[in-house]
């Protein structure tokens, strides 16, 4: 019993490594592209003249607070309307907490009332990481650094024109740089 329990479990991981290996490109609703093969989207980094950034989880430890290094190293998830920058309406760019590449403008920004920064498109399209995330039962679109691999949030398709998109970004994940006038 043991055994055929085992088998079961090895021909499911193979049958979700094949799908997801075979899931390459996401299209949403407003007919936004993005792809999902990692390769391709960390050529469009290196592309655009950045080197992707490699860590060990302790080097990560050692530069980021508790909470910084739980939601982009352990892709956790700060309590909503807890965050440093929820509700921050000042000019400026938000970076990458963990590496310091820039992700998103504050034109962008905007109020989606979750209790999370949100934006509807990245600074740049080679800027952020799309994986599957079929974690706790849902099916959703994680979003990462492109540059270091550090989990940001997640991207949903009931954001505001022009893309319909909501990148839902946890504080934790972000430092901002006010733009001086």
């Amino acid at each position: 019993m043991l055994k055929k329990f085992c088998l079961l479990l090895v021909l499911l991981g193979l049958f979700g490594f094949q799908a997801c290996q075979t899931q390459n490109n996401m299209t949403f609703a407003n007919d936004t592209k993005v792809s999902q093969n990692i390769e391709a989207q960390q050529k469009a980094l290196v592309d655009a003249g950045f080197s992707p950034i490699k860590k060990s989880k302790e080097a990560w430890k050692q530069e980021l607070d508790e909470m910084e290094y739980y939601v982009t190293q352990e892709q956790g998830t700060e309590r909503a309307f807890s965050g440093k920058y929820w509700d921050n309406h000042q000019n400026g760019t938000y970076f990458c907490v963990a590496c310091g590449f820039p992700l998103f403008a504050s034109d962008t920004k905007f109020e989606s009332g979750t209790g999370w920064p949100s934006f509807y498109t990245p600074k740049e399209d080679y800027a952020i990481l799309y994986v599957n995330d079929g974690s706790h039962g849902m099916d959703r679109t994680e979003v990462r650094c492109n540059r270091c691999g550090a989990h940001l949030g997640h991207v949903f398709e009931d954001g505001p024109a022009p893309t319909g998109l909501r990148y839902c970004i946890n504080s934790a994940a972000l430092d901002f740089e006010k733009k001086e006038k």
